[in-house]
């Protein structure tokens, strides 16, 4: 009898703890994982390998605030994390460069954002497939505003809200 009631407080202790991470997971904050090169310098600066499959040593982890979704509070320079709108299973992480009612530059072309969007690009724009390969992005795909480094240990910091110098934004 002893057994089977150890065995059933370890499960309700375990089970509690799987759904207030996933709460905490889905509703406040959560770790993601930056592959590739369309971020550097600010994640993965030392990356050789422009596809990483598994996460390596040169792949950092973020920590990604959910607090912004409440009312899509974002600002010109934010690093987001969204689905893919070709692949919803796919997240990307970019930098906001614009907002709704913002205009965008492209060569021989502007464009007003549209309600409900924005414009995301890479800070390596060599190597990114952002908003100026998929136009802007719908809001309700993003998943959260990076805010930290926390992975790996000697890069441990904040992430910086700034706007490239030579974006699109006019």
């Amino acid at each position: 009898m002893g057994t089977q009631n150890f065995l059933w407080t370890f499960a309700k202790k375990y089970f509690t703890v799987g759904v207030v991470a996933l709460t905490i997971s889905d509703r406040y904050a959560s770790i993601v994982p930056v592959r590739g090169v369309s971020m550097s310098p600010t994640f993965n600066p030392h990356s050789s390998n422009h596809s990483s499959t598994l996460m390596g040593s040169n792949d950092d982890c973020v920590l990604v605030e959910k607090f912004c979704l409440e009312k899509y509070k974002f600002s010109p320079g934010d690093v987001v994390v969204f689905c893919s709108p070709t692949d919803h299973r796919e997240k990307h992480v970019k930098r906001i460069t614009a907002l709704p009612g913002d205009w965008i530059s492209s060569p021989g072309d502007a464009l007003k954002i549209p309600e409900g969007h924005c414009w995301v690009e890479g800070d390596n724009f060599a190597s990114s497939l952002d908003s100026r390969s998929y136009g802007p992005i719908p809001l309700g795909l993003v998943r959260g505003r990076v805010t930290h480094v926390v992975w790996p240990p000697q890069r441990v910091g904040k992430v910086e809200r700034r706007i490239p110098q030579d974006g699109l934004p006019f």
